[in-house]
């Protein structure tokens, strides 16, 4: 029997003791240090993007709000912003939109999704609108219609050159067919300050889609675009389903647009402002 009555080893765990030792923390990596490239797909240090926001990789250019890009375009301390405190009617009455508006304006800065006024490109003077995607995708309602309606019709009278960045995933939805009908009224504008002999520069960038592509953004004299921006009316998969074929990849970015005639230059970021003035200057922008 001794083979029964021999005595095993055995490790002893206290469990009072395993149930005050706190797990070590585990390292966090803060939300804002690294972001993913939606073009190379790579991940890339935030401050290898630069104050211009590009992907080192492939030259993407990642959205970037108003503000920055007026930092990025503008002579400093020359803007003087425009047509500010218009607020939409909400003519549908559409569910908890006057709060996510609301919200939208506390979280951007900004009262639209379209930042107006003044400013000088390297001395030269010019009317300024800045898209922000950042507001509901900078989808075009009533107040974004009147207030780049307004910068034309000040443009016209003050004898000013247009200079226009775009960005939007359309009309705002919230507000039917008011929305739509910013279409026309912008165009009608534009229309006014084409036949006083001025100038208009539109700069697509990334996503400018649906009714602003349908109008405005796409009847500029001179049409520049970033790399890679996204540039279209309907969406792929709608316009796949339509005519029935198979679209190339590259269907819809800016560099497709211009071999196709669409886009009169693609710039990189970091020269827009350069590219800008020298545009200003060939076409009577105000020094």
């Amino acid at each position: 029997m001794a083979l029964f009555s021999k005595k095993d080893k055995y490790i002893r765990i206290n469990p009072n003791r395993a149930s005050r030792e706190k797990p070590q923390a585990k390292p966090e990596v803060p939300d804002e240090l690294f972001s993913k490239c939606p073009g190379c797909k790579h991940t890339i240090y935030q401050k290898d993007l630069g104050n211009d926001s590009v992907c080192p990789n492939c030259g993407y250019n990642f959205r970037i709000s108003a503000h920055e890009r007026l930092n990025l375009t503008v002579d400093e301390n020359s803007f003087e912003e425009m047509f500010i405190g218009i607020e939409t009617k909400d003519p549908l009455n559409f569910p908890n939109y006057q709060e996510k508006l609301a919200l939208t304006r506390e979280k951007t800065g900004l009262d639209e999704a379209v930042l107006t006024g003044t400013a000088s490109i390297k001395g030269h003077k010019t009317a300024l609108g800045i898209m922000d995607s950042n507001f509901i995708m900078a989808s075009m309602g009533t107040v974004v219609g009147e207030k780049i309606t307004r910068l034309f019709e000040y443009a016209t009278e003050h004898k000013l050159p247009v200079v226009l960045f775009t960005a939007s995933g359309g009309a705002r939805m919230q507000e039917g067919i008011m929305s739509l009908m910013q279409m026309a009224k912008v165009s009608a504008a534009v229309q006014r300050h084409s036949a006083a002999g001025l100038f208009y520069l539109t700069v697509l960038t990334d996503p400018t889609t649906g009714g602003v592509t349908a109008s405005f953004a796409m009847e500029g004299d001179i049409i520049l675009a970033e790399t890679q921006a996204l540039v279209g009316f309907a969406g792929r998969r709608v316009i796949e389903s339509t005519v029935r074929e198979k679209l190339p990849d590259d269907f819809q970015k800016a560099e497709f647009l211009m071999e196709h005639g669409f886009v009169d230059a693609i710039v990189k970021r970091g020269d827009m402002r350069d590219t800008l003035a020298t545009l200003l200057a060939f076409h009577g922008g105000q020094a």
